[in-house]
């Protein structure tokens, strides 16, 4: 995405903190993202809870799975995770 930032730490558990200009795929940008060991069962939780997915699940080009949805105080959320190497 061209634009966007992200600061990773050299560590194998690594901490990103990134600053995003755009969504990318034609998406707003989220307010946070946090990444998952498992999308799958964030996403089941996230639907057993009932909260509205406001984007995806989506495989997207640059390597993540994800999805959006938005916190109490009306944040967009968007929830990942890095495709794994085969």
């Amino acid at each position: 995405m061209a634009g966007s930032r992200t600061c990773a730490a050299a560590s194998r558990m690594t901490t990103q903190v990134s600053f995003a200009v755009e969504g990318g795929s034609g998406t707003p940008v989220p307010d946070l993202s946090v990444e998952v060991d498992d999308l799958d069962e964030a996403l089941a939780r996230v639907r057993a809870a009932g909260i509205a997915i406001e984007y995806g699940p989506a495989h997207e080009p640059w390597g993540v799975r994800r999805f959006f949805v938005r916190d109490p105080f009306g944040r967009r959320v968007n929830l990942l995770q890095h495709d794994r190497p085969d």
